[in-house]
């Protein structure tokens, strides 16, 4: 049930990030959440897009090092406290988390959070048990 994330190795230089989001336009794929994290010679940009497959594809043959990470997706309530409530779960069950970023919906008031962590079938059952909502691929090309 994990979501597909690409991510992406990118050359921190002017211009780089414009090939990328360009290359992903013109093939009619939308970006819908990312997170980018920088040093001095390079960044990690990390991708959910509604066409994982072509946007795989049109950075490869732009001549970009993309990689294909599983991670989870959860849908939370847009109120104080609900992040915590979610990590806590993660916390309790004692799922290690790398990394997280979120993006907001349209339509609907929540907030839907990436999770890099160390076991996505055990945290995706340790969070639904809980009572959250997991999102998948399909969910984001309704987004």
């Amino acid at each position: 049930m994990s979501l597909k994330q690409l991510t992406i190795f990118v050359e921190n230089k002017q211009g780089t990030l414009v090939k990328i989001t360009d290359a992903l336009a013109k093939n009619d794929v939308n970006i819908r959440a990312l997170s980018i994290a920088d040093t001095q010679d390079f960044g990690i940009l990390r991708l959910i897009v509604t066409d994982y497959d072509k946007a795989e594809k049109t950075l490869n043959d732009a001549g970009f090092l993309v990689k294909c990470t599983e991670v989870v997706g959860v849908k939370i309530g847009d109120a104080p406290g609900k992040l915590s409530m979610a990590l806590d779960v993660l916390d309790k069950a004692e799922i290690n988390m790398e990394y997280l970023y979120a993006f907001m919906s349209r339509t609907e008031k929540h907030a839907y959070v990436v999770l890099r962590v160390a076991d996505n079938a055990h945290a995706e059952k340790a969070l639904e048990d809980a009572g959250f909502h997991l999102i998948e691929d399909a969910d984001v090309n309704k987004l």
